[in-house]
């Protein structure tokens, strides 16, 4: 009998949009790795901007083909989650109709796809699951209630029809659990498989200090506290902002002269589509948060920031935050 590991698969990845995000960053790296180790790997996706995007999706790493980019990402600024559905399940027949069986698809994100992934027969399905989708929607009326239970009914289903479950952390693992209460039942225990970091892309020597010229106004010796996140209200970016001003007005009552009050910044970056209103208009509440508290001068705002970029943030910086409201709604996470 041949060696396994010796094999070359034909892998597919679905993702629903192509942009800049720690789930891209996941597909990407998944991406990549599988194409190191010699397999045929391709990404289908319902969107991919080729001016907003990770590196790897346009050096010919690997291809990536769109389907149904055409299809409203929204009705009215309403309807996202159903047209995200739409939007992925045509990514997913076309898939089907139009290209030969894949030993192996991994499915991301949106487990509505799985069904029509499962026709092509032979395939092995693998769902990643960052987090339960109906625990990040809203249900704060009856009509959104309703709206919702359906798309909860789908998730819930379709996710137990893959023929593995990941998750990215034993708390998701936890929250999996908890919420799938009929997954649980039946038996089904998604696997963790922790996101990969390339540690090697953070190598840097002290003779040559990370490369920052791209942010005017940061103080090459100054101390820089860092948030990376989408520009989504779910990531709780104004705590930074607010914790930040807290720090700088504490430091001048204090009178310290131990870091002087220019030398600190507040750099916030991450992926930003100009395209999304939420992104737009929580971009603006940001920047108008940070005037009120009074430190609009030292927070510097760097939307959709390149990986070379990212890695010399993260290089100079003395303090990543992480202020997402899923663990606290109090407190920043170092």
């Amino acid at each position: 009998m041949a060696d396994r590991r010796n094999t070359k698969l034909r892998i597919a990845l679905c993702h629903p949009d192509l942009g800049i995000g720690g789930a891209e960053r996941l597909v990407v790296d998944a991406a990549v790795e599988l194409t190191a180790l010699g397999h045929h790997v391709h990404i289908f996706t319902a969107h991919h901007d080729r001016k907003r995007c990770f590196e790897e999706t346009v050096d010919g790493s690997f291809p990536v083909t769109v389907y149904g980019d055409f299809l409203p990402r929204h009705i009215f600024n309403r309807l996202h989650a159903v047209c995200a559905y739409i939007r992925c399940v045509y990514v997913a027949i076309c898939m089907a109709l139009l290209w030969p069986r894949f030993d192996v698809v991994f499915a991301d994100q949106v487990s509505a796809v799985i069904p029509v992934l499962k026709l092509k027969r032979g395939s092995k399905i693998l769902f990643y699951c960052h987090f339960p989708d109906l625990l990040l929607a809203q249900h704060t009326t009856k009509l959104r209630r309703l709206y919702r239970a359906p798309l909860n009914w789908i998730e819930q289903t379709t996710t137990g029809m893959a023929d593995c479950v990941l998750v990215n952390s034993e708390f998701t693992a936890s929250i999996f659990s908890s919420t799938f209460t009929r997954l649980q039942a039946q038996g089904l225990h998604p696997a963790v498989l922790y996101p990969a970091v390339n540690v090697h892309q953070f190598d840097t020597s002290s003779k040559n200090p990370p490369d920052l010229s791209f942010i005017p106004g940061l103080p090459a010796d100054g101390h820089t506290f860092l948030s990376i996140n989408r520009f989504e209200r779910k990531k709780n970016i104004a705590l930074a902002i607010s914790a930040f001003a807290i720090l700088v007005r504490q430091q001048e009552k204090s009178q310290s002269t131990m870091v002087p009050k220019e030398l600190v910044r507040l750099v916030i970056a991450g992926g930003y589509d100009q395209r999304l209103a939420e992104n737009r208009e929580y971009l603006q509440e940001l920047k108008t948060l940070a005037t009120e508290e009074g430190v609009a001068d030292l927070v510097i705002f760097v939307p959709s920031c390149s990986t070379s970029q990212r890695n010399a943030l993260l290089a100079a910086c003395i303090c990543v935050l992480y202020t997402p409201k899923v663990f606290s709604s109090s407190r920043i996470f170092l």
